[in-house]
C-alpha cells in the first residue's frame, strides 16, 4: 500500500479499518494492488504484457472496472475516496510505465548501437532476474537492461551512453560477493557483466625511466 498509493493512504486505510469500513471493497482494492504488484515484480508478465497490447488493455480496464465498483459502494465516505483517488493514480501510473518502458528501451537501443553487439543488450526477463542479486540474495528492484560487452574496448562508450539515458552503471562480475554491490537499488539500473572479460593479454616489458 505505501509503495503504491503512499504513506498517507496506509494511515487512510488503517482508520478505515478501526471503523470496520473495509468488507468487500478492500478485497476488490487489494486485488488492484495486488495486480499491479505482481506484474511490478515479475519481468516475465512484464514481457508477456508488452508484448500484448490488446491483453495489457484488458488487465487495466479490469483494475478500473474495480474501483468503479468500489466508488459505487462508497456512499459518500470521504476516506474511501480517499483511497480511490490513490488507487486511480496508480492505475495510470501503471499504464504509463508500460509505453514510458518501450520508449526507454528504444532510447537505449539507438544509444547504445554500434557499440556493442545487438545480443549484449538484454531486456528479457531471464536476464533480468538472472542480475537481480548477488551471493547475498538480496532483491531490491530488477536491472532495467544487462549488458554483456565483448571486450574492455567498447566500456567505456557503453557507460557514456548509459549515462546519457539516465541509468544507474552496476558492474558485474561473476556474482559472488557478500555485500549487495551488484544488487540494483533503482528500477532505471543497467548491470553490465563483465564475464567475457577474462582473457590476459601477454606480459608488456616496458622500461621506466629513474628505474
Amino acid at each position: 500500500v505505501i509503495r503504491l498509493l503512499g504513506a498517507d493512504a496506509w494511515s487512510v486505510l488503517n482508520t478505515l479499518r478501526g471503523e470496520r469500513k473495509t468488507g468487500r471493497s478492500a478485497r476488490m482494492l487489494f486485488e488492484v494492488l495486488g495486480d499491479i504488484w505482481v506484474v511490478r515484480r515479475n519481468p516475465y508478465l512484464e514481457d508477456d504484457l508488452l508484448a500484448n497490447p490488446k491483453r495489457r488493455q484488458l488487465l487495466i480496464e479490469a483494475l478500473r472496472h474495480r474501483l468503479r465498483e468500489i466508488d459505487l459502494r462508497r456512499q459518500g465516505n470521504e476516506l474511501v475516496g480517499q483511497l480511490l483517488a490513490a488507487a486511480g493514480r496508480a492505475v495510470r501510473d501503471f499504464e504509463a510505465w508500460f509505453a514510458d518502458t518501450t520508449d526507454l528501451r528504444a532510447r537505449i537501443q539507438r544509444r547504445l548501437a554500434g557499440i556493442t553487439r545487438k545480443d549484449n543488450i538484454s531486456f528479457d526477463g531471464l536476464a533480468r532476474v538472472s542480475h537481480v542479486t548477488d551471493a547475498t540474495d538480496w532483491r531490491v528492484e530488477y536491472p532495467f537492461v544487462v549488458l554483456t560487452p565483448d571486450s574492455e574496448a567498447e566500456m567505456a562508450a557503453l557507460i557514456a551512453g548509459l549515462i546519457d539515458v539516465g541509468l544507474t552503471v552496476i558492474p558485474r562480475g561473476g556474482g559472488t560477493g557478500y555485500t549487495g554491490g551488484a544488487v540494483p537499488l533503482t528500477d532505471k539500473a543497467a548491470v553490465v557483466n563483465t564475464e567475457k572479460l577474462e582473457t590476459m593479454s601477454a606480459v608488456e616489458m616496458l622500461h621506466l625511466p629513474g628505474c
